[in-house]
């Protein structure tokens, strides 16, 4: 998985998920929000929360440990040496179906299922609490719930809350007035060409700079307005009738005109935006204009007003990811007529608030963006939307909780141990690498030294007493939401970094590494079975939670990462040989994970999804030297029949079950920088020639890789 740093910029995640909520803000949904005060009404929580764990010892164990493989869920009658993620998981997928409510099912679900549920109680217990301290933050969670939940409040409010905006939109005079609407407007969550946002400067990693993102599109790539494949082409026609819909229901007149309008003005822009594959290049991102200097992208757009109205207008520079974007909006800007761009601002508009409007525009959003496009057949219950609501809004508030609940000082002290095993794992991989030179080497060692974990909850907690929250309200709490956000992220500009932040709450399942600030993170929420079994044997924790901290670990040295230092600077620490031979193995990588077919039509794009490759084979890699070196030269002990590195590998694949619809699918391998669970486990373990040993795999076996050609990067 979200807030205003851009997570898709640079915090790199083990798991993605495309949802509507990415739309539904694009400064708060694209990217993440860690947010959080005290909840002393229900937990006795303290603020001084000992994060330091002795490293040379493992919690005490009382009783036997079990193999932690669900056996079960293990399909005999494929041979694991052929397809292992469907040995291990095919029971499991036999038995299961997808509900209509959802997209997919699998490990991450089900804990993220089980995190709702948790969340659940709290949100509850807090809006059954009768005279709450105004202000307080028990308040603000139980009243943004309940105003929520007031299905019929606002069913008869139909579009008032947002007529202001409406009007301020009829009201665009000219392009100067839509360069101001743009800016005022971002931090609203109303969908425009140009995401501002503020991030650590890349070449400068001890201050903040303001970025522009290409933004603008409510299909999920560019491709989705050019494909002439018969699915795209229904897409589109979907989305046409859906703007319609959307404007008949909220009484505006001409819907079908500004459906085919809006259209064209979406196509245009996406014509200009980079691939995926491109703005995943973090060098090619990186260029810094000096904020006088931006009229020579585009003198079509009125940059002062802009920026004023976005409140940066003090500041010297910017860094425009994609310049060639801007320089294409600014055309598309001066031939589009300003109608166009107003009826653009409506619809968009209508879309960021439609979840809290009524009944109707919620459904038909719902319709378009989940049912046609990702295959959800069904919306998830009321109540499970507005946990998902009070989580982007309040997270930290419901994480001080959740941890005091559900999170154990056992457990952070057991996984403290394994993140430093891994690290000693990691060091030991990189002095044995007969490609890499001394020098890179020293560098690589400094870097992974420099690490910081971060393991379950923040030490410190987001304050939120600037948030005014009203029972009544639902749009309104948004958008001062929205507001408040944008003003703490304005107010990092010339301070010190924030290396407090998380850019997650404890409650997701989930774990990131960000190289600016070279930090890996693991909130509470994951640290359960399947990913960490506190009653299983070492070797399905370090074939799971191991293998996730290897993977964030990995990104630190994935084809991107590697191009930071241990300062979270932009800047090469390689020698040329060493890049060359580095590039070299990631290419066969990209290769080999092209060749996946995920259905007849589709493989997985193996140059989109290389970093998270990278960080899956880096991970299970160094996670399994460091669960051999925890053995201390002992025979691990044989459980279930399963030695010990067999448990590990199968650990490893357990994580990854899923089931996903098939148009949800789709929407991810042309979006999301993960390859499908089924293929993360196959790729990975293929190229580790232990497995090949614990598993007896021969040539002629599906999952054979000749030796020469398996891949090992770290």
């Amino acid at each position: 998985m979200v807030f205003f740093t851009y997570t898709f910029v640079h915090i790199k995640h083990i798991d993605n998920t495309y949802s509507k909520y990415k739309r539904e803000s694009q400064m708060k949904a694209i990217l993440t929000s860690a947010v959080c005060s005290s909840l002393l009404l229900l937990s006795g929580c303290s603020n001084n929360d000992n994060t330091g764990a002795d490293t040379s010892i493992t919690a005490p164990q009382k009783t036997a440990l079990a193999s932690g493989i669900e056996q079960a869920n293990i399909d005999k009658s494929v041979r694991p040496q052929d397809n292992f993620y469907r040995y291990i998981n095919g029971g499991w997928m036999k038995k299961n179906d997808i509900p209509g409510d959802k997209t997919a099912i699998g490990s991450f679900y089900d804990l993220r299922d089980k995190a709702d549920d948790d969340v659940k109680a709290i949100i509850e217990e807090l809006a059954s609490t009768e005279n709450l301290t105004a202000g307080s933050d028990e308040q603000k969670v139980a009243d943004l719930f309940r105003s929520y939940m007031n299905e019929e409040k606002r069913n008869a409010a139909g579009i008032t809350p947002i007529k202001f905006l409406l009007k301020e939109i009829e009201n665009i005079e000219s392009k100067d007035d839509l360069a101001t609407f743009f800016g005022k407007h971002s931090s609203t969550g109303i969908n425009n060409p140009l995401a501002l946002y503020i991030s650590v400067d890349a070449k400068n990693s001890s201050s903040y700079a303001i970025h522009i993102w290409q933004n603008g599109l409510n299909l999920p790539d560019k491709d989705y307005y050019f494909n002439e494949a018969e699915r795209f082409v229904n897409l589109r026609s979907g989305y046409l009738n859906h703007i319609e819909n959307m404007y008949r229901l909220a009484g505006i007149k001409d819907g079908k005109a500004a459906a085919k309008n809006i259209m064209a003005l979406e196509t245009s822009l996406a014509e200009h935006h980079w691939t995926r594959v491109q703005s995943r290049d973090s060098e090619k991102r990186y260029n810094k204009f000096a904020t006088n200097n931006l009229n020579s992208i585009t003198d079509k757009f009125n940059w002062q007003a802009f920026l004023a109205a976005e409140g940066v207008s003090a500041q010297k520079d910017i860094i425009i990811n994609q310049p060639d974007f801007i320089e294409g909006f600014g055309t598309v800007l001066a031939k589009t007529p300003l109608s166009v761009w107003k009826q653009y601002l409506t619809f968009n508009t209508l879309s960021a608030f439609s979840s809290y409007l009524t009944t109707d525009l919620d459904k038909e959003s719902f319709d378009f963006f989940s049912k046609q496009l990702s295959g959800r057949q069904e919306q998830r219950p009321q109540w499970k939307r507005g946990v998902s609501v009070v989580n982007r809004n309040l997270g930290e508030v419901i994480g001080k909780v959740y941890v005091a609940r559900h999170f154990t000082p056992e457990a952070k002290s057991r996984m403290s141990v394994l993140v430093e095993n891994l690290r000693d794992a990691y060091g030991a991989s990189i002095d044995d690498l007969e490609w890499m030179s001394d020098d890179t080497k020293k560098a690589a060692h400094v870097k992974l030294a420099a690490f910081t974990p971060k393991i379950g909850y923040p030490d410190k907690w987001e304050d939120y007493s600037a948030l005014t929250i009203a029972a009544d309200d639902i749009v309104g709490n948004i958008i001062r939401s929205r507001k408040v956000s944008s003003e703490k992220e304005l107010s990092k500009l010339g301070g010190p970094i924030r290396k407090w932040e998380w850019g997650m709450t404890p409650q997701t399942v989930n774990a990131y590494y960000n190289p600016t600030v070279n930090e890996i993170v693991f909130p509470a929420a994951i640290l359960q079975a399947p990913f960490f079994n506190m009653k299983a044997d070492d070797a399905v924790n370090y074939g799971g939670i191991g293998a996730v901290i290897g993977h964030e670990m990995g990104h630190g040295f994935d084809d991107q990462g590697s191009k930071y230092d241990d300062k979270g600077n932009l800047r090469n620490w390689w020698t040329e040989q060493d890049l060359k031979e580095f590039k070299a193995r990631t290419n066969t990588l990209v290769e080999q994970y092209s060749g996946y077919q995920v259905f007849d039509d589709l493989h997985v794009n193996g140059e989109l999804t290389l970093g998270e490759n990278i960080g899956d084979l880096s991970g299970v890699t160094i996670a399994y030297k460091a669960y051999k070196a925890s053995l201390k030269g002992k025979e691990a002990p044989v459980i279930d029949g399963l030695t010990g590195d067999q448990r590990f590998f199968m650990g490893y694949a357990q994580i990854w079950r899923s089931k996903i619809v098939e148009k949800s699918m789709r929407n991810r391998v042309a979006t999301d920088p993960h390859s499908p669970g089924e293929f993360r486990a196959l790729g990975s373990l293929s190229n580790m020639n232990e497995f090949y040993e614990a598993f007896d795999v021969k040539k002629g076996d599906a999952m054979y890789i000749a030796p020469e050609k398996r891949v090992k990067i770290w």
